[in-house]
């Protein structure tokens, strides 16, 4: 689908979908909008401008209708969808937003920050309940926080993976191995695997109960890997960048590969019971596969 985000300006940059009405799409653009797209209906249902720069971080709220959004312009705003309107500008960091995950609970933001620092915001209120550096000086790149809100995992620019205990905000553990710096990170739905992936072309699984890597998935030098996702049942790991790929969990063979985008793809997300794939890309188009 064309036409969602400013052709002058091109690129979508940043996807999700609303878990339980899966109709619901969330783009983010290099236009500085993030615009809400009904797929049944194909209708573009708002437009949301606000960001003095590209949006590049984007979140359906799953109870409500409200949606995240986050850009290299430091702010993370909150929207309202049927107004159109910013119900709550947030703007806790000095550097770019590079990370920003809901808490399972529905009212707090983790992001993440070119300027070393974690925070973890009020979405209701708006207000900073804290905000962490390690003092490593390295910025962060990516975050997603654990099915269980009490921990998280954050990239690094120096190709780190840091598992921080929310309450504690205590940094709990380190993957290492990946080279370049960590460009995306998903937990799977159980909570048993992370996914990670960087500027080195590979996508390594951990086991997060005994902390190690145990499968490294290599793809071709210079392939370019922007977004991770696991479906709900964490059967599925879909993988966007060059190209759009999906895996089996557990044998971690590749399914399938889309190659409809005519540039990267940016952002993945599966439709309820995987029954659909949404892909976005720097091509500007939004492309839907599947049953539905």
């Amino acid at each position: 689908m064309n036409g969602l985000h400013s052709a002058s300006i091109p690129g979508i940059l940043a996807l999700d979908v609303h878990s339980s009405d899966t109709s619901k799409v969330l783009t983010g653009g290099n236009d500085k909008n993030a615009t809400v797209f009904n797929k049944d209906t194909e209708q573009v249902v708002a437009i949301l401008k606000g960001h003095t720069k590209k949006v590049t971080k984007v979140i359906y709220h799953p109870n409500e209708d409200l949606v995240l959004t986050a850009s290299p312009d430091q702010s993370i705003r909150v929207w309202n969808v049927p107004t159109s309107q910013t119900t709550l500008l947030l703007r806790v960091h000095d550097g770019p937003v590079t990370g920003l995950s809901l808490h399972p609970t529905g009212d707090y933001v983790l992001s993440t920050s070119e300027d070393q620092y974690w925070a973890f915001s009020d979405i209701r209120t708006g207000h900073l309940l804290t905000k962490v550096t390690d003092n490593s000086n390295v910025p962060f790149t990516t975050a997603q926080l654990h099915p269980d809100g009490m921990i998280f995992g954050a990239g690094t620019g120096n190709a780190q993976v840091k598992i921080w205990d929310l309450k504690e905000q205590k940094n709990v553990a380190n993957f290492t191995g990946h080279s370049g710096a960590i460009t995306s990170i998903a937990f799977s739905e159980n909570g048993y695997y992370l996914a990670t992936a960087a500027d080195d072309a590979c996508v390594k699984l951990w086991d997060l109960r005994k902390l190690r890597n145990f499968k490294t998935l290599q793809l071709d030098e210079g392939y370019q890997i922007k977004d991770l996702c696991f479906d709900q049942s964490g059967s599925y790991l879909a993988v966007a960048g060059t190209d759009v790929r999906i895996y089996l969990c557990k044998q971690w063979q590749e399914l399938k590969i889309f190659n409809d985008h005519t540039a990267t793809a940016t952002g993945v997300r599966f439709g309820k019971h995987a029954r659909f794939i949404a892909s976005t890309s720097m091509d500007r188009t939004l492309k839907l596969y599947g049953s539905e």
